[in-house]
């Protein structure tokens, strides 16, 4: 099985997931969706930002790696009564089921960055994308002081090291890589914007409860605890962890946790 199924099948981040719903609908307000365009929304999970783009009338299709989420996204669409999306099994590097140029918009936001073969992520999103057309990705940023990098730095330094030829998801994060992704598949340079954005994470608990919600259900941070588990450094991880969310907690309800995370908004017109 492809590595990055087996992650993002692990747990269930339709957990984490739910803390980002609102992010997810403000976002896809300020891209730009129209009436009838076509979307594809590329490593989608189960619907964060796929089931507003729907909503907003668009005709969206939704492509994640991991079944279950696919799965989860086809039953959330069903439940809101939306007839004009589907979420399909695919994999962001080889989209073999997607004709050239058929989507308006290609839309991946913190998912086709964790697919291997970045080179291979760019070329597919530009041969599925109508001339004229764009693609917005949302991208962490490596070393960010904010929650998701500092997450993946910290979890990083409890697990092994990674095999050999491995490419960082959170090089998407550094706008050179980007632009060497995208002139390779065949975009300008001039034609490719980065923005700096947030996402904020709401949850309805403490932040320490919200660590305890990764460390169960986030395949990056189960991993980082099963490993720190072997070497009897869980308790540390825990704490750092900890440490980390309520730090970074804005919210002022001990009952609630809001943490703003920066990302890397990137749109290459087409």
């Amino acid at each position: 099985m492809n590595p990055s199924q087996v992650l993002w099948e692990k747990g269930d981040f339709t957990r984490i997931a739910a803390s980002m719903r609102e992010s997810g609908e403000a976002l896809v307000q300020r891209i730009g969706i129209k009436q009838e365009i076509k979307v594809l929304d590329l490593g989608c999970g189960d619907g964060t930002t796929a089931i507003p783009e729907a909503k907003l009338g668009a005709d969206v299709l939704g492509v994640d790696i991991a079944r279950n989420l696919v799965e989860a996204g086809n039953k959330r669409a069903a439940d809101a009564g939306l007839t004009n999306i589907k979420f399909q099994e695919g994999d962001a590097a080889n989209l073999q089921e997607v004709p050239d140029k058929s989507f308006d918009l290609v839309v991946s936001i913190f998912g086709a960055m964790f697919a291997p073969k970045p080179f291979d992520v760019a070329k597919e999103m530009v041969r599925v994308t109508k001339p004229a057309g764009r693609i917005v990705m949302g991208n962490w940023i490596p070393n960010d002081p904010t929650l998701v990098a500092q997450i993946l730095k910290i979890s990083s330094a409890y697990t092994p090291p990674p095999p050999e030829g491995f490419v960082s998801p959170m090089t998407w994060g550094i706008e050179s890589n980007v632009i060497e992704r995208f002139t390779a598949a065949g975009v300008p340079a001039d034609k490719i914007s980065f923005d700096r954005d947030t996402f904020v994470f709401n949850y309805n608990g403490t932040p320490s409860a919200f660590v305890d919600e990764f460390r169960k259900y986030y395949g990056p941070t189960m991993n980082a605890f099963e490993a720190a588990e072997k070497s009897g450094r869980a308790a540390d991880l825990q704490k750092e962890l900890e440490e980390l969310f309520n730090a970074q907690n804005k919210s002022r309800d001990p009952n609630r946790t809001s943490i703003p995370a920066t990302f890397l908004r990137v749109t290459a017109a087409i």
